[in-house]
């Protein structure tokens, strides 16, 4: 009897210990929030990211929008859908899409998504 619940205390650590794993973000990468301030909605990006423009521009506007806030992570003033297709584009050519700023993915995603400019919030 006391050797299956040592077994059972095991295999509960086991558990508790990976659930807590996928919480860090891995090496060299960070976690964002973007979305408004009623749903936050988090997406782990490559720590490389942080010095390409767009980025640049959205680190100025959040201290615009939000200061320098240090009860919660780092929060971006953009809408899910535009920073998940900003990441899309990136992740497939970051060569080609690393430097642009703001402005050009906002004017690029536009072109096949009208309401594009209203998902900067």
């Amino acid at each position: 009897m006391k050797e299956t619940n040592r077994i059972r205390k095991i295999v509960r650590l086991k558990q508790l210990v990976q659930r807590w794993r996928r919480r860090i973000p891995p090496g060299g990468s960070f976690a964002v929030y973007v979305g408004d301030e009623h749903e936050h909605r988090q997406f782990v990006i490559p720590i490389r990211f942080i010095n390409l423009p767009v980025f640049a521009s959205l680190l100025n506007k959040a201290e615009e929008a939000f200061g320098f806030q240090t009860n919660s992570g780092l929060v971006l003033p953009c809408d899910a859908i535009f920073f998940e297709k900003l990441l899309k584009a990136l992740e497939r050519n970051e060569r080609r899409f690393g430097a642009l700023d703001l402005g050009d993915f906002t004017e690029m995603f536009s072109e096949s998504w009208p309401l594009i400019g209203s998902l900067l919030l």
